[in-house]
């Protein structure tokens, strides 16, 4: 029974501190929270934008959040390390929340989502979709709204490799939903072998940029070799 009681406890716990550190470093840009429990220690891994903003002048304010942890959660020994996100095309929280945020200042929504999507599949990314549902106009029904580039899994396996994220954008008209999933490069595939320049159409290829975001970083792609094999007669 102990066991049983102690199988259900930590995805909760797990559940609450993520939670608790997504709106206690909401500033700081958080991508994702990666919790791994040992005997002997807890690692807490948090991905963000601007990491000094966590850990402070001389790691004082990443230690007051580890006593935290600590003493509100009653975990021992708590080890925290932060990394710097890379590329903020490949999260989806914060495309998520960035796309939520535009929404609110009143800004149209499809346009919004075809300059994430373009910007996402520009930063690498082998597919991405974003949708956004609810009341978009006053006096409308709740509707929604779909893009969609390159291959995104739906069901099975291979949809654990799609990391996704869902915030919402509170408006005169009601609340909007938006959902972002993105399978990041270099993703292997046990069913699909076959890669491709993506391609999307002209309408989001030719999306306005959004006033306030950057582009996305291109990645650099090495020149690709062409290797001939005899034909068997």
């Amino acid at each position: 029974m102990l066991y049983a009681d102690k199988l259900i406890e930590e995805p909760i716990v797990k559940y609450q501190i993520m939670k608790y550190l997504e709106q206690k470093l909401d500033r700081a840009g958080l991508a994702s929270v990666d919790i791994q429990r040992t005997p002997l220690v807890t690692r807490i891994t948090l991905e963000v934008i601007n990491p000094a903003r966590i850990i402070g002048k001389r790691g004082k304010l990443i230690n007051d959040l580890t006593d935290d942890i600590k003493k509100d959660f009653k975990i021992e020994n708590p080890q925290i390390s932060v990394i710097e996100v890379k590329q903020q095309f490949l999260e989806p929280r914060i495309l998520a929340k960035r796309a939520a945020k535009h929404i609110e200042m009143g800004k149209k929504v499809r346009s919004i989502l075809h300059y994430f999507l373009r910007e996402i599949i520009s930063a690498g990314a082998l597919g991405a979709e974003i949708v956004a549902s609810g009341v978009m106009s006053k006096g409308g029904r709740a509707k929604t709204l779909r893009v969609l580039g390159g291959f995104i899994p739906k069901a099975g396996e291979p949809a654990r490799l799609v990391k996704e994220a869902h915030f919402h954008a509170i408006t005169k008209f009601g609340v909007i939903g938006v959902l972002v999933r993105i399978v990041p490069p270099g993703t292997v595939f046990p069913d699909k072998k076959s890669t491709h320049v993506l391609s999307l159409p002209k309408v989001i290829t030719a999306a306005e940029t959004i006033e306030g975001e950057q582009p996305a970083v291109r990645p650099s792609v090495a020149p690709s070799v062409v290797k001939s094999e005899p034909v068997a007669k």
